[in-house]
């Protein structure tokens, strides 16, 4: 994969070998250097398998890496029945991942382990904020907006769902990005507009979701990821969980390659943030390898590193007792929340 940001013009670069993703040409410093980006899909898929076959890791190293994992788990509930009552279960759950006797067998329980954030819609922020104040505890509150899932309203109205939200509260914001503009090649349309959802994110993290079952093309999704980073977002993330595809390794190796190349021409660490689909213990694994072994351990810290998920949590909870008891739990023995 060749970088792409304040390269000088000149031959292709080239930095993989056969297995390189990208290769463009930089001629002037606009963004007409978008157009002529390619992703390599076949080198795409073949990465994704490898990451697929590989085995995973066991016993006690399988608990860690679990727990670790709860730690980068934005607790989401995005339901049309959301109510403050369960908005505060999530909040109870995301200070209390896992059950006590069970962090204590594994002498875990002085660690402080909770979920990176709870995420919910605009209008449950307060609810969120409230209920985790009364647990006593400063988890972050992250809020979808600008039309999530379809990002299809006004921009105006997009913006101020944006200043809303971090008015109740909410210090990360999940924002959707009008997918049209890149099916239609608009990247400096793309651009402004992103630049316009930081400016009303204020000091709020901004979390830019791609869509990128609905993008079209892998060379869309890499596009698309760097005018986010160009833009200013603090995450770039796969999915809103209501596309027909979600998140998917090839669409993941190509987003981690566009935020290292990204990171090698700017020096800025942009945070990944894989979402809907990711439901067992075992796929989390084969994340975090992923993110390991192409962005390295310092993205594997919650500043970095999160994932979206409403039922995840109850997997793995389910994997850590088994660790600990030798047995399946049953079903009321872990309630979700």
């Amino acid at each position: 994969m060749a970088s792409v940001l304040g390269a000088p013009p000149g031959p292709i670069r080239r930095f993989y070998g056969p297995d390189e993703i990208v290769c463009i040409r930089i001629t002037s410093p606009d963004l007409s250097w978008i157009s002529k980006i390619q992703v390599n899909q076949p080198a795409v898929l073949r990465r994704a398998e490898q990451i697929q076959a590989r085995r995973t890791v066991k016993n006690e190293w399988q608990a860690a890496w679990l727990l670790k994992a709860v730690t980068f788990i934005d607790l989401t509930t995005l339901s049309g029945d959301d109510t403050f009552s369960n908005v505060q279960r999530l909040c109870y759950k995301a200070k209390y991942p896992i059950r006590e006797d069970l962090l204590k067998a594994l002498d875990m329980h002085d660690q402080g382990i909770t979920t990176a954030a709870v995420c919910v819609y605009p209008a449950r922020v307060c609810d969120a904020v409230k209920a985790l104040r009364a647990a006593g505890c400063n988890i972050p509150v992250a809020s979808v907006a600008t039309g999530f899932p379809a990002g299809q309203t006004h921009l105006k109205t997009r913006l101020e769902e944006i200043r809303l939200a971090v008015e109740d509260g909410a210090t990360e914001i999940d924002v959707v990005i009008n997918r049209t503009l890149v099916l239609t090649g608009q990247w400096e349309a793309l651009y402004d507009e992103i630049r316009q959802f930081r400016k009303a994110c204020g000091e709020a993290h901004l979390k830019t979701i791609l869509a990128t079952g609905e993008l079209g093309s892998l060379t869309n999704i890499y596009k698309a990821s760097m005018i986010a980073m160009m833009a200013g977002s603090d995450f770039i993330k796969t999915s809103t969980g209501k596309e027909t595809v979600n998140a998917t390794f090839p669409v993941a190796i190509v987003m981690l390659r566009a935020i290292r190349d990204f990171f090698w021409k700017t020096g800025n660490k942009i945070g990944f943030k894989p979402a809907g689909g990711i439901r067992s213990a075992k796929d989390t694994l084969a994340w975090l390898s992923l993110i390991k072994e192409e962005l390295g351990d310092e993205w594997l810290k919650p500043e970095l590193f999160r994932i979206g998920a409403s039922t995840l949590l109850l997997d793995i909870e389910r994997q850590i007792y088994h660790h600990v008891t030798g047995r399946n739990a049953a079903y009321h023995e872990l309630p979700m929340s």
